[in-house]
């Protein structure tokens, strides 16, 4: 019986040294963790933070347009749907005809809008009632040659055209010009980094950051004015004008 007992004392003696060990590790290791937390906050992570300077740069670009977009509509009215279909698709086939006559080839001549509008007549307690339709067809013409803008868009109202609008000019292939108006832009913003590092009182370091956005304006023209198109008037003066391109671009720098 003595030794039952001595022995359950050994046993709880081993068990109690063995929880106080595991104990005191486990509290080692909450220390170290807070000490090191502490020294984070205190002394900081070496490159976890670094002084930079972010300085932003333009570069512009004017160029002469080569390409025109134009939409050109042919709108039709009549009192059944099918002979006003009929009517409508045979104007605009005509127009699409006299158009090649320019040179101008199929991938150039997309349509964009087709619409049918019921046309309806309204009397005192009778729900309205159908007379008629309106057929709306637009297309919209890509013309690469722009010596035969104001041409093009004279005879193409005698060729079945009844209303012309958006016209705008673009350049085809703006790549080379956007990388020249880049340049432009990363010299900008390294003269400004260097002129703000001066007057701050420090040097500039390593490039560590960039980013770029590119904006295209095309020329302001959006609608060709029906006077003077078409019935005898005289050929309309349109202007290509310039586009301008422009390119934005940031630079992030360390400081010293």
């Amino acid at each position: 019986m003595l030794g039952q007992i001595t022995n359950i004392k050994q046993h709880k003696i081993i068990f109690v040294t063995f929880s106080t060990i595991i104990a005191c590790l486990f509290l080692v290791l909450i220390i170290s963790g807070i000490i090191g937390i502490v020294n984070k906050i205190e002394f900081g992570d070496e490159g976890a933070y670094r002084d930079t300077i972010s300085i932003q740069g333009q570069g512009k670009i004017y160029a002469k347009p080569d390409i025109a977009y134009v939409n050109l509509s042919v709108i039709t009215q009549g009192y059944s749907l099918k002979g006003t279909q009929d009517s409508n698709s045979k104007k605009m086939n005509g127009v699409i005809e006299f158009l090649k006559g320019f040179e101008i080839e199929e991938k150039d001549i997309k349509t964009i809008n087709y619409n049918i509008y019921p046309q309806y007549a309204y009397e005192d307690r009778k729900a309205p009632r159908i007379v008629g339709y309106e057929i709306n067809q637009t297309i919209e013409l890509k013309i690469r040659n722009l010596d035969k803008v104001s041409e093009i868009l004279e005879k193409s109202v005698a060729a079945g055209i009844n209303q012309i609008n958006s016209l705008r000019f673009w350049i085809d292939k703006d790549e080379e010009l956007k990388a020249e108006a880049r340049k432009i832009a990363i010299e900008d913003a390294k003269k400004k980094a260097q002129v703000l590092a001066s007057d701050l009182g420090v040097e500039l370091g390593d490039l560590i950051g960039y980013n770029d956005d590119n904006s295209y304006y095309p020329t302001p023209i959006y609608r060709a004015e029906m006077g003077g198109i078409g019935g005898g008037g005289e050929t309309p003066d349109i202007q290509t004008g310039e586009n301008e391109i422009i390119i934005n671009v940031s630079l992030i720098y360390e400081i010293d």
